[in-house]
């Protein structure tokens, strides 16, 4: 049986699982009777610990990618897909006052062309909001304080918290993962639509 190696710029549990559970709905679709392994390598994405607006959260995202992809020519590696991930805030102004969504972002290449797909957004407390954007502490910090646990960001994360465990992080970076895959597994629909401009 082939195999496909996918390399994800994290060696977080959700992470992984996300891209995990992501290869395994879309795999039969990209490449029938083929082995997914899913393997994790720390790089740096870049920007700050918690991004605070949608221009940090794709840099991060791409970058984790693009580092991945120096470091398999640097070691040799056969991996054949390289995920970037990243969570942050994305700082929204209206008339009313500032609006504060949490997204999960994720940049996947195959060492040429890079595409992204985006988690949807839960909109944060404004206390929470003030903790991380103007007192500066790191969001699994504050999330920890605000529910009176710790560990957070390695179990259900922010998302968790703020749906109530209907939405955990590994599910909103799953999202990400198969949103920015489609371009690849959905390759024909892709080209089809650049054909017909």
């Amino acid at each position: 049986m082939q195999k496909i190696q996918i390399a994800v710029g994290s060696t977080r549990r959700p992470k992984l699982a996300a891209v995990n559970e992501a290869v395994r709905d879309f795999g039969p679709v990209l490449a029938p009777a083929t082995e997914f392994v899913v393997v994790g390598a720390d790089v740096d994405s870049g920007v700050g610990h918690t991004p605070a607006n949608r221009q940090e959260l794709m840099l991060g995202a791409r970058r984790r990618a693009e580092a991945l992809v120096r470091l398999a020519s640097e070691k040799a590696e056969s991996w054949q897909y390289f995920v970037g991930l990243e969570g942050g805030l994305d700082i929204i102004e209206q008339e009313d006052g500032r609006r504060v969504l949490l997204e999960s972002w994720a940049y996947v290449s195959d060492g040429r062309n890079g595409h992204y797909g985006r988690s949807g957004g839960v909109e944060i407390p404004d206390a929470l909001a003030r903790e991380v954007l103007e007192h500066g502490v790191e969001l699994s910090v504050a999330i920890d304080r605000f529910a009176g646990s710790a560990g957070i960001r390695d179990a259900q994360g922010a998302w968790g918290v703020l749906s109530s465990g209907l939405i955990s992080r590994t599910e909103a970076f799953r999202v990400a993962v198969v949103a920015a895959f489609a371009p690849f597994y959905n390759a024909k629909m892709y080209h089809a639509a650049s054909a017909a401009r």
